[in-house]
């Protein structure tokens, strides 16, 4: 990372090699807290009761999902687009995001009086649109994924002089949210492990560096969906990697290829890399929400989800950081119900029964006796696969719990319903 504005004002400029000293990273961090102060909230540190019984020690929720935008996004871009000098930021800004990025670009830009223009994919979600545009970026629809339009930015800067503001790829983003790990340091001083969400890597790169440059011995350890996990291979070989493919929820961390300076900085100071599954988020995102009364998106939910997986070993006290909560209603609805399905409470199965009156009603008797929640009925007669004398029933039921899933199974097979599953 470098202090020098200067060094910021050559579009998609990015350093990178051997990461700075400890006292370097430091003094560029704490300038970007002073660039920050009036600009991002000091987010809250919130005790959570239920994880720490799971963990058996102190564990915290570092709530950027209520930071200005919905995500930690602001405080890199900011420091990006504040460091760039004064004729350098006339000819406007241009980035490439679905979401966050976007989010965080186009209130910068705001803020400083810099004229913003961001490529989103076609087909992105219309409030992560509309908040784009509410923040006074001009926004361009351009390709089927960020990567596309993200050479479309970078064409867009080409021609036309614009700053391309990298998502994580340079020091000045980095900096800025390497104050993420300052305002943890600031609330929880004995901060054993940290907990952060890695997509490129600039949030995790900027809590490891602050939390090193202060002298804190905690562990930085970073997660990633299973679906779009770059960094394991990455790190093992030695240098960014692409991957080849990215099946993910958590579209905020799903990212092909690690950034080249948050890289260095990640293979330094971050001390494990762990993935979660898909499972795992929505099951976690349904749970902050319910114990925490916190609404995060799924790559928010990253943390929670690696303290949810039994073979992970923290030392507490624990902080995980809640980096987002922009998530499309749309995309809430499918997560939440997945995430009830992952936690046994929501079970889809298909059940046959006699082709006689009242066979439908026997069956809804039984569950209700069962104390299950009936959500949909369907009633198929015509199948190949069916007797004359009976049809099938597709039933979306809610359940307590996975114990209460079981009872219900059990009670249905000892009944002699047979059961298979949607």
């Amino acid at each position: 990372m470098s202090p020098h504005p200067e060094s910021s004002t050559v579009p998609g400029s990015a350093v990178a090699g051997a990461p700075p000293e400890p006292s370097r990273l430091l003094s560029d961090i704490e300038a970007a807290a002073v660039t920050l102060r009036d600009v991002a909230r000091v987010t809250p540190l919130e005790s959570s009761r239920w994880l720490s019984d799971r963990i058996g020690g102190p564990v915290f929720l570092k709530c950027e999902n209520l930071q200005r935008a919905g995500s930690f996004k602001i405080r890199g871009a900011y420091v990006r687009i504040a460091r760039l000098a004064p004729e350098v930021r006339e000819r406007g800004v241009v980035a490439a995001s679905a979401g966050n990025h976007a989010q965080g670009v186009a209130l910068a830009a705001r803020l400083l009086g810099a004229k913003a223009t961001v490529f989103m994919p076609v087909g992105v979600p219309i409030p992560k649109e509309e908040a784009t545009r509410g923040y006074g970026a001009e926004v361009v629809l351009e390709g089927a994924t960020v990567d596309e339009a993200l050479r479309a930015a970078t064409a867009y800067a080409e021609a036309t002089g614009a700053v391309l503001i990298h998502p994580f790829d340079h020091p000045d983003v980095i900096a800025g949210q390497a104050t993420l790990g300052l305002e943890i340091l600031e609330q929880c001083p004995d901060v054993a492990t940290v907990l952060v969400p890695v997509g490129g890597g600039g949030l995790a790169a900027g809590v490891a560096a602050a939390l090193a440059a202060r002298g804190s011995r905690a562990r930085v350890i970073g997660v990633q969906a299973a679906g779009a996990a770059a960094y394991p291979p990455s790190l093992a070989a030695g240098h960014p990697v692409s991957l080849e493919s990215m099946a993910t929820m958590a579209d905020g961390i799903a990212v092909g290829r690690p950034g080249d300076a948050p890289f260095e900085l990640i293979r330094r100071y971050v001390s494990d890399v762990v993935t979660v599954s898909e499972e795992a988020l929505s099951r976690s995102l349904l749970l902050v929400l319910e114990r925490a009364k916190l609404l995060v998106e799924p790559a928010g939910a990253a943390p929670v989800a690696a303290l949810l997986e039994a073979s992970l070993d923290v030392e507490p006290p624990v902080v995980a950081v809640l980096s987002g909560g922009n998530i499309d209603p749309l995309v809430l609805m499918r997560v939440l119900r997945h995430g009830m399905a992952a936690a046994g409470r929501y079970l889809s199965l298909r059940v046959r029964v006699p082709d006689q009156p009242g066979g439908l009603a026997a069956l809804l008797t039984e569950l209700a006796a069962a104390d299950a929640n009936v959500l949909d009925v369907v009633h198929e007669r015509t199948s190949a696969s069916l007797h004359l004398n009976e049809v099938e029933v597709a039933l979306q039921v809610e359940t307590r719990g996975r114990h209460h899933r079981e009872e219900i199974l059990k009670r249905l097979g000892k009944i002699g319903y047979p059961v298979s599953f949607s």
